[in-house]
C-alpha cells in the first residue's frame, strides 16, 4: 500500500506585523537608553559587556536592538550601570524626535564637563558655549 504525502508551503511575510514591529521598537530603545547610559559613564562597549557577563559582540547586538536582552539580564545592566530597570523604558512613549548624531557628542562633552575640577573651569566653559552659540553675535 502507497502512502501519499502532501506538503503545504508556506510563504512568510517579510513584512514584520504590528506586534513585531512594536516589539523590535522597544528592543532598539531600550538599547539606545544602554548605549547612552553606557558613554555618560565613560565606558567602552568592551568594559561594559565584561560588567555584565557578556561578550563586546552580545552587548553590541543589545545596544542595537538585534538581541533582545533578557528581564533577569536587563536588571544586571541597570545594576551594573547604577540605575533602575525603569530608566531603559524612559521616554518610549514620548513624541519626541528620536536624537540626532550630535548625542554621543553631546554626551561625552557633559561627561568632561563634569569632571573639570575647577568651578571657575565649567563657568567660563559655559560662557564660551553661549557666546558661540549666540545668534546674534558678530561673527
Amino acid at each position: 500500500m502507497e502512502s501519499t504525502m502532501s506538503t503545504v508551503m508556506v510563504k512568510s511575510s517579510t513584512k514584520p506585523g504590528p506586534r513585531r514591529s512594536r516589539a523590535q521598537d522597544v528592543d532598539r530603545h531600550v538599547g539606545a537608553r544602554m548605549r547612552e547610559r553606557r558613554i555618560m559613564l565613560g565606558l567602552t562597549q568592551q568594559q561594559m559587556a565584561e560588567l555584565i557577563g557578556v561578550t563586546y559582540q552580545q552587548a553590541h547586538k543589545y545596544e542595537k536592538g538585534i538581541n533582545r536582552v533578557a528581564s533577569g539580564r536587563l536588571y544586571n545592566i541597570a545594576q551594573a550601570l547604577g540605575v533602575d530597570v525603569g530608566y531603559f523604558f524612559e521616554g518610549l512613549d514620548s513624541d519626541k524626535p528620536k536624537a540626532g548624531p550630535q548625542q554621543r557628542l553631546s554626551l561625552e562633552l557633559a561627561r568632561s564637563f563634569l569632571s573639570i575640577p575647577r568651578r571657575k573651569h565649567q563657568e567660563a566653559l559655559s560662557s564660551l558655549a553661549r557666546a558661540l552659540s549666540d545668534p546674534d553675535a558678530e561673527r
